[in-house]
């Protein structure tokens, strides 16, 4: 019996992404053949192997709205001389041309949103974008039957707002007992230090990471902060250590595989994630960091936002700031790090850690691909 095909598409180089990446595994597990579609930047690194296929389209433009254009039309085109059972569209910058071809071909479409797209910062800034953006959104997305978002919060925003059903999946690591670990050694970590680590794929503007540097020039010297990832206030971030003489204090790691990631998230003391309530959609993020942490047995420092709040406070896995001033954030890592409450929050993580897990999670994923396939 021939496998039926499922074309996954997202508009990121694959490297990191590991909330597309499990979508992948639970089709590739529920024995569909499986092509993961994304691009290849001038800078991405190569791909591990995986268990389905990866293509990675090279664009003329990188950026800017010629990228956007270029990578819909070789999308298009690319999913219109493929054969496709189904098609899995990740986030609003591949869902049109998924939507037209799963038309054309009369196939079934699956549309996993990962934030609430109209309303990120970059588009705040740009009246012109933004209205674009929601034409597409509010042409397309009513017409679809097989929504996936990743929060409660988001779920409703949606349903409320195109009365159709969305379905949220949270993006959480398998629980593992036991992870074979590389020391701080291996790593080229300092030893008798407490490390702060901030991680993420998306460390941009406006997300706390700027007052985070700063905090540090309140800090000693046995604190470290290690930003692990990739994003826009990356470069600077790099010239606030230089301008404020934090070089022996912030150490820049950059963008690598997840499972790189997970050595260095549990060789840290603990993890940050302070976006600032700016816009509708870091009100309603549930920042993958925050399982990461969690499965690593490490607290979290966050700020009081509806989802994280929750999450924090229901298992008592952290603490939180009430404002991103960087003096009080250097104030709050020291004195929790320095607590007699941090070995028991500490303890709580592998609690949470074992009820929030990716086994339970891709039920609701695994059900969603079964209805799309029997409607």
């Amino acid at each position: 019996m021939n496998k039926k095909t499922v074309i996954v598409s997202v508009i990121n180089d694959l490297v990191t992404d590991q909330r597309v990446a499990r979508s992948c595994s639970v089709l590739f597990d529920l024995n569909f053949k499986v092509i993961l579609v994304g691009r290849e930047q001038k800078k991405s690194k190569p791909l591990e192997k995986r268990d389905y296929d990866c293509v990675r389209m090279k664009l003329l433009f990188e950026q800017g709205p010629q990228f956007y254009l270029f990578f819909n039309l070789r999308l298009f085109f690319l999913l219109l001389f493929s054969k496709a059972d189904i098609l899995f569209a990740n986030d609003l910058d591949t869902l049109l041309p998924n939507y037209l071809i799963a038309k054309l071909k009369r196939i079934p479409l699956i549309y996993d949103s990962h934030e609430i797209f109209c309303e990120v910062p970059e588009l705040q800034t740009n009246p012109l974008k933004k209205k674009i953006w929601e034409k597409l959104e509010s042409w397309i997305v009513p017409k679809l039957k097989h929504c996936i978002t990743v929060n409660q919060s988001i779920s409703d925003y949606y349903h409320r707002k195109y009365q159709i059903p969305f379905i949220f999946v949270r993006n959480i690591p398998d629980y593992k007992k036991v992870i074979p670990l590389k020391s701080r050694t291996d790593l080229g970590l300092p030893v008798g230090k407490k490390l702060i680590i901030l991680q993420g794929a998306g460390i941009n503007v406006q997300r706390g990471a700027e007052e985070l540097v700063e905090a540090f020039q309140h800090l000693d010297e046995t604190y470290i902060l290690l930003i692990v990832g990739d994003g826009d206030v990356i470069p600077q971030l790099k010239e606030m250590v230089v301008k404020l003489q934090l070089k022996d204090k912030v150490k820049f790691i950059g963008k690598i595989p997840a499972r790189e990631l997970q050595h260095y998230t549990a060789n840290s003391h603990l993890g940050i994630t302070i976006d600032k309530d700016t816009n509708l959609n870091y009100h309603f993020s549930l920042p993958n960091k925050i399982f990461d942490y969690m499965h690593a047995g490490i607290p979290v420092l966050a700020s009081r936002l509806p989802e994280i709040e929750n999450l924090v406070k229901r298992y008592h896995i952290g603490t939180f700031i009430e404002n991103h001033d960087p003096a009080h954030i250097a104030l709050q890592i020291g004195t929790f790090l320095n607590s007699k409450e941090y070995l028991n929050v500490k303890s709580n993580t592998v609690i949470a850690a074992i009820e929030n897990n990716w086994q339970s999670e891709k039920q609701k994923l695994i059900k969603l691909i079964h209805d799309t396939i029997h409607k």
